[in-house]
């Protein structure tokens, strides 16, 4: 089948990424929140008290765009952050009371278009569509190391 026929995999697999983000953009934005922010607010709930750098790493974002997303969710009391009183260079980031409510209510949110997305799934279905996106997401990712490599020879930067 060609790629660029609208009934392609790959042109079915873009529908569904923008159909999830603009359903997961509209739901999140109720409660306050932009879509990039949800994994932010898990890994603290996981581990609060994480650098700056270790979320970058964690998350797999740039630094720069890591302060913006912390500026942004400080502004709105979602998190603080803390600078360490033996190495100021070093910040770490804490979830606040606020910041833990709202965690709550985007663990809703997911549920709520988990639902949307599965509710006529069989769990069979479900869960053979898991064992495909496993697929899918090895390939790429393994795909995306080939050309770290290619890009990279020489860098020395890394988490």
């Amino acid at each position: 089948m060609n790629c660029l026929d609208p009934d392609s995999l790959h042109a079915l697999f873009g529908q569904v990424i923008r159909a999830h983000f603009q359903l997961s953009h509209a739901m999140l934005e109720k409660i306050g929140i932009y879509p990039g922010q949800p994994p932010l607010l898990f890994a603290l709930v996981k581990k609060d008290g994480l650098s700056q750098k270790e979320l970058a790493c964690k998350l797999n974002i740039k630094p720069a765009t890591m302060t913006i997303m912390l500026k942004r969710m400080e502004n709105a009391k979602l998190i603080k952050r803390i600078q360490d009183k033996e190495d100021q260079r070093i910040v770490s980031v804490y979830l606040t009371e606020k910041g833990r409510d709202v965690q709550k209510k985007v663990l809703e949110v997911i549920e709520e278009i988990h639902h949307e997305c599965f509710h006529n799934f069989s769990n069979e279905e479900e869960e053979f569509l898991k064992k495909i996106f496993v697929k899918l997401r090895d390939n790429l990712m393994c795909a995306s190391e080939q050309n770290k490599n290619i890009d990279s020879i020489g860098d020395k930067s890394n988490c």
